[in-house]
């Protein structure tokens, strides 16, 4: 059965830390994969049981309260395939809305666009390197948010 930790701050649940440094940093390999907004931001697990499988994490964008940014969102290799990602993504969004947000942006890796846009983000501007890898800014109105289960 699958459950989501939520706590605020990084240090308050490290497999997030390791979920993150499997995927982004031993993976992708990223450099700069942790910073200063991990403390203040919400962190989200998906656990399989006692086994830690996905984080993401949602903090209020700084001009906008009413805007939320998601991020960081990460599945362990063998969980990929399985709409994981889909249902962290909807958990995140419940609290994000739940604390008074309205709009939900991201900076998506453009190979994942596909993934986020079957969420109902759009993507908006130009694309940009972040640590030598394409993304582009997304973003969605929480009136689109999808209840459908996994």
């Amino acid at each position: 059965m699958y459950q989501v930790k939520i706590t605020r701050g990084l240090s308050e649940n490290p497999d997030a830390v390791c979920i993150r440094t499997e995927v982004f940093v031993n993976e992708q390999h990223f450099v700069n994969e942790f910073d200063e907004i991990d403390e203040q931001a919400l962190h989200f697990v998906l656990y399989d049981g006692a086994l830690p499988i996905a984080t993401g994490r949602t903090y209020p964008k700084e001009s906008d309260v009413k805007t939320y940014i998601l991020g960081r969102v990460a599945v362990i290799k063998d969980y990929r395939k399985h709409k994981l990602g889909s249902y962290l993504m909807r958990q995140m969004e419940e609290k994000a809305k739940e604390l008074g947000a309205h709009t939900i942006e991201l900076s998506a890796q453009v190979q994942a666009k596909p993934f986020y846009e079957s969420l109902g983000y759009e993507g908006f501007g130009l694309p940009y390197a972040d640590e030598g890898c394409p993304h582009i800014a997304m973003k969605k109105t929480l009136e689109n948010i999808n209840h459908q289960d996994c």
